[in-house]
């Protein structure tokens, strides 16, 4: 990239209105909330959305090349590397012991388990395992000692180092005593938070037992379960820079721009799904290419959305166009590229204003083909 373009984020604003939910439930088993503008309001964690959006990436991607969080890397090489040579399991678990302890990697309670949770690709424990696999049953028949020694040269970190799914390479990994293992986020996610205030309410619910005899009343289960309904502003923001960091390869790069927007936008988290059948999609999604700084738009929201005619999603839609639209004009910045796409009805003041602060809206796959074509001509600078 050339030094204009040095830094490049891509700022992702979505209202979204969900219907009585609990998508996040704090300790107590209710719908998370936080205090903003004076008045409470409904949350969403960060990391429920980017789980969601993580997991949404399955539908896109084979599974060799997206990553896992587990602390049961033993056990997964163990899995792959008896698939792979002549061993049994045990013998197997020998070499993989041999090499985690060589790793430096903290180890857990529980035989087997790290201290932490890793997110590492399948990708990268695939070649960890073909490291060894060849020699397998060489190693195997050396005694704890020799084996120890044996597996020293295997480039164990290096391969954790490299080759980063694609979803390592947005979200991140962070291994606090081997620092060479840390790959720095090349996304951030804010906690999504209502337009407005918002209250928490309780479903209370009997279950009948179908075997009831038929002169037995009464309810087999009783019980409650918090929920409330919200319109949702959600905010995240990708470096490009840092992708390319992570990533390497422009096409590469792209593909994960493309996939982090399209599953950050249509992902839901699932809490209480059955109960709620809570999913929806956006009313809008604004898409802004900066080379100076990530800005975050909730102030937009901190005097909160009151019931109107024209409901709370499109008043918190002109609420967005107006924050945005004075923060460029106070500030002096100059977007490089903005896209927008909403269900708002065309003739409204949602719509007029909506356009003139991010332009003519298209339709989403428009947005992205867009985006694609905007970060393609600045990359290949």
């Amino acid at each position: 990239m050339t030094e204009q373009t040095k830094h490049l984020y891509i700022d992702v604003h979505i209202l979204q209105t969900v219907p009585p939910a609990n998508l996040n439930r704090d300790d107590q088993g209710n719908p998370k909330e936080a205090t903003y503008g004076g008045v409470r309001r409904s949350r969403v964690s960060s990391q429920a959305w980017k789980r969601a959006t993580r997991m949404a990436f399955a539908d896109r991607l084979p599974e060799q090349d997206l990553g896992t969080r587990t602390r049961r890397i033993a056990a997964e090489l163990v899995k792959r590397l008896t698939k792979r040579s002549a061993l049994d399991d045990e013998q197997s678990t020998r070499i993989i012991d041999a090499l985690m302890k060589n790793s430096g990697i903290s180890t857990g309670k529980k035989a087997g388990d790290t201290a932490y949770l890793m997110f590492v690709g399948t990708g990268q424990l695939d070649s960890i395992a073909g490291l060894v696999a060849d020699r397998a049953v060489e190693l195997a028949a050396l005694d704890d000692e020799k084996l120890t020694e044996a597996v020293k040269s295997v480039p164990f970190r290096e391969e954790l180092s490299s080759g980063h799914p694609v979803d390592v390479a947005l979200f991140g990994r962070m291994v606090a005593d081997i620092p060479a293992l840390n790959v720095d986020a090349a996304v951030q996610v804010a906690h999504a938070l209502s337009t407005h205030a918002t209250e928490l309410e309780f479903d209370y619910f009997t279950a009948v037992d179908d075997e009831n005899e038929k002169d037995e009343t009464g309810a087999g289960m009783i019980g409650t379960i918090g929920f409330n309904s919200a319109t949702l502003y959600r905010y995240a923001t990708l470096g490009l820079h840092q992708l390319q960091t992570n990533l390497g390869e422009i096409d590469a790069v792209l593909e994960a721009v493309d996939l982090f927007v399209e599953s950050f936008a249509r992902s839901m988290p699932t809490g209480y799904g059955n109960s709620f059948a809570h999913r929806t999609l956006p009313s809008l999604v604004a898409v802004v290419l900066r080379d100076d700084q990530p800005v975050n738009l909730v102030s937009a929201f901190e005097r909160p959305v009151f019931t109107v005619r024209d409901g709370i999603a499109e008043m918190s839609a002109r609420r967005l166009a107006d924050e945005y639209s004075r923060s460029i004009a106070q500030w002096g910045d100059k977007p490089l590229h903005t896209a927008l796409t909403h269900g708002f009805v065309n003739d409204s003041l949602a719509t007029a204003e909506l356009e003139g602060a991010f332009g003519k809206a298209v339709t989403f796959p428009e947005l992205r083909e867009n985006l694609q074509n905007q970060l393609r001509e600045k990359l290949n600078r």
